[in-house]
């Protein structure tokens, strides 16, 4: 947008306003051409055109090809140079470490998988964070130097009095209070520590069901129970990281649970997360269960439960819903958000089925009535919201003019 008379600042500054305007918009709309970019900046032709060569000196922008299909001549076509900058994102679990390279316009270059079986990991967590991030690197045909930030998410949160994670206590490795400097010391960039579940809620934000939407709960099911808030447009983290970790919530309907952060559980952890629904599927004699980890199983009983009308598998759905909905009874009423995010594989796998029957149970349960939604963003959420996150910073660095 272009800067009015009366804004104040240096030349220098509005030029550098402009650019990031010209620039956001390449990356939101693909090529465009210089009169496109006038439009919709509010610049005249020859300032568009200053521009545009203002940044295709920098190594900003490349010209790509022209317009076709229109009357008149065809124009140049401009779009944001992929290889201006790229960034970095981690995805940590107890079994894997997930990496991926994206350049600046947000396409993923590069991806790794360094699996991390064990309760004891067999190489240092460092050792682990550097050859996924060179692994990813080299599958992009980049040096590790090329990588301007990096995000890693993990389960739980690092504290930030401490430089100490917490509440993830089945993450082996990671809970050194040397840890943040030893892995700052081996990597050339800047490094960020993120919430998995954060993670999930920033790519939603951006990408998938909350966009536009600036007060909003995530819930998350897949290996744990969890929840991301936004509020005001922004993350809320609490004092130690630990916002959100929901699964910890004493609950009606399941045993009150102590020393939780020994059991690394809690109320509504037992009541509704994945490792539950085997068991329900079980006490409700269904005997055709699939084999294999329990978030593989408990997303296919779901997924199985949503499919039909009537018999058990109604009934597990129906059980599963009213213990999920119990939970959010307690957040919705405290938070009063706009919307509720359902996501990880044991909810995403019930569908419309499922996300209407926690609804219909939230609205009986709890004051507030937001809207509840099922997660756009299925593949990765974790690592794309890593990226997303790695990309916004690099993108606030990169594009500065101003300098």
């Amino acid at each position: 947008m272009a800067a009015s008379a009366g804004t104040p600042g240096t030349p220098r500054v509005l030029r550098a306003m402009n650019d990031r305007a010209a620039l956001d918009l390449l990356l939101a709309h693909g090529p465009l051409s210089r009169t496109r970019i006038g439009k919709l900046t509010g610049l005249s032709k020859p300032t568009a055109s200053q521009l545009l060569a203002r940044l295709e000196a920098a190594g900003l922008v490349l010209a790509t090809g022209t317009s076709e299909g229109r009357p008149g001549p065809s124009a140049q076509l401009y779009e944001v140079n992929p290889g201006a900058a790229h960034a970095a994102g981690l995805d940590v679990t107890p079994e894997r470490v997930l990496a991926a390279v994206a350049d600046i316009t947000g396409r993923t270059v590069g991806t790794y998988e360094l699996p991390t079986p064990g309760r004891r990991p067999s190489q240092p967590v460092v050792r682990q964070v550097t050859d996924a991030l060179d692994g990813a690197v080299k599958a992009a045909g980049l040096a590790r130097d090329d990588v301007r930030r990096l995000v890693i998410g993990t389960p739980g949160a690092f504290d930030p009095n401490t430089g100490r994670l917490r509440y993830a206590s089945h993450l082996p490795g990671w809970h050194s209070p040397a840890l943040l400097d030893e892995l700052a010391a081996a990597l050339p960039m800047p490094v960020e520590y993120e919430n998995d579940v954060n993670l999930v809620a920033i790519a939603e934000q951006r990408l998938g069901a909350a966009r536009g939407h600036e007060d909003f709960v995530l819930l998350w099911n897949e290996g744990g129970l969890g929840a991301a808030l936004v509020l005001g447009g922004r993350l809320h983290r609490g004092w130690t990281g630990g916002a959100g970790e929901v699964g910890f919530l004493p609950v009606p309907g399941a045993p009150l649970v102590r020393q939780v952060t020994r059991a690394n559980s809690g109320g509504y952890q037992e009541l509704a997360g994945s490792q539950a629904i085997p068991k329900l599927a079980r006490e409700l004699g269904i005997q055709d269960l699939p084999t294999g980890p329990y978030t593989k199983v408990a997303a296919t009983v779901v997924e199985r439960a949503a499919a039909v009308d009537a018999g058990p598998y109604r009934r597990l759905l129906e059980m599963y819903a009213t213990g999920l909905a119990t939970g959010l009874a307690s957040l919705v009423s405290v938070l009063d958000p706009e919307l509720v995010v359902l996501s990880g594989a044991s909810l995403t796998a019930g569908g419309e089925p499922l996300r209407a029957l926690v609804q219909a149970e939230l609205e009986e349960l709890a004051a507030s009535r937001p809207r509840l939604v099922v997660g756009d963003v299925h593949e990765h959420p974790v690592l794309r919201g890593a990226l997303e996150s790695a990309l916004a910073a690099t993108r606030d660095e990169v594009f500065d003019t101003s300098r």
